[in-house]
């Protein structure tokens, strides 16, 4: 006896992070979360010359070793 294959839930319609038009949020849509091809290598390209970037805090001079500086 087969069960019946339960119903796929609505797929959501988000903002496109690049031209903020409206994207399909649904593995349908291969270049989510972005509306197109397009806007998902406008956003990498952006990535690629560093235009995005993460501030850093100040440190106060001591840097830690990444390997945890333990003997």
């Amino acid at each position: 006896m087969t069960q019946p294959s339960s119903p796929r839930p609505a797929a959501r319609t988000v903002r496109c992070p690049a031209c903020g038009g409206p994207s399909l949020f649904a593995p349908e849509n291969r270049f989510r979360p972005f509306c197109s091809e397009r806007c998902k290598l406008h956003d990498l390209g952006a990535w690629a010359s560093e235009s995005f970037r993460v501030e850093a805090q100040e440190s106060d001079g001591a840097e830690v070793p990444l390997d945890g500086g333990g003997p």
